[in-house]
């Protein structure tokens, strides 16, 4: 019979991730009047994750993302980018904050501008490129998300879908290198759900750090390395998606997943 200590040295041991912490949250509180949105909220995020941010409407979830390109000024607590504290007005923190793409849930893409335009704008006028130079880089990326055929027409004239797509090119455009997602399909019709899922899912092949809220949890199961869920403006869940889907610790996760799974 093979003795504990011989049983002990075959359970396989957690070795730590080597990549780069790039996010660094600590003690992170969030008020809109006498509303406490965000509670104490401690979170790292590595270089390359993917992170899936769920749970129900109020929860904190697109509060704490606007949080970290300060689109949302926190009370209380420190985000950190590549140990560059994003509070200071230094030109380090506004070359980090430059490095974070977002998009959002509404494309906010500029109506009385060509596709090609909306892509070009911010890469010549925050990066300096040339006009050439931004349109090689705006038609590399409407490529890469299956629309740069269509970089000579207006919002207007594209589906939902298409212009989310748009969104995601013109965020990419500025070569960010961390990428935040508030809901990116939550505006679109169901049938365009899945061609913007299927660019976020190229996305996360290439290796891009990714946060993104989202309520489609078949993405979730499928690119997310870790899920958080978060409910009353706390971080009540942290685990792999296997585990989370399967396992949830608490009644409140079990409670959402019997909900939107049902």
């Amino acid at each position: 019979m093979p003795s504990p200590l011989s049983l002990a040295t075959t359970r396989p041991i957690a070795q730590p991730d080597p990549r780069k912490v790039v996010v660094t949250i600590e003690g992170l509180n969030k008020y809109y009047g006498a509303y406490h949105v965000l509670h104490d909220i401690d979170l790292q995020v590595r270089e390359g994750e993917r992170i899936v941010l769920c749970g129900p409407s109020g929860s904190g979830k697109s509060t704490l993302i606007r949080c970290i390109n300060r689109l949302e000024i926190a009370e209380k607590g420190t985000i950190r980018v590549n140990d560059t504290d994003l509070a200071e007005t230094s030109r380090q923190a506004a070359q980090v904050r430059s490095e974070i793409g977002m998009v959002f849930q509404h494309f906010n893409l500029f109506p009385h501008m060509s596709v090609l335009d909306n892509c070009t704008l911010a890469p010549m006028s925050v990066r300096g490129l040339s006009r050439q130079e931004a349109e090689e880089r705006a038609r590399f990326y409407l490529n890469k998300v299956g629309i740069e055929s269509q970089a000579g027409k207006y919002p207007s004239q594209l589906s939902g879908g298409q212009q989310q797509r748009v969104a995601i090119a013109r965020a990419l455009c500025m070569k960010p290198k961390i990428m935040l997602f508030d809901e990116p399909t939550s505006a679109l019709d169901p049938e365009m759900v899945a061609e913007v899922l299927d660019v976020l899912v190229r996305l996360a092949d290439t290796g891009m750090t990714m946060l993104c809220v989202t309520h489609e949890m078949g993405f979730a199961r499928q690119v997310a390395e870790r899920v958080l869920f978060l409910d009353g403006g706390q971080i009540i869940e942290d685990s792999p998606p296997e585990a989370f889907f399967n396992n949830p610790q608490s009644s409140r996760a079990k409670g959402f997943l019997a909900q939107i799974l049902h």
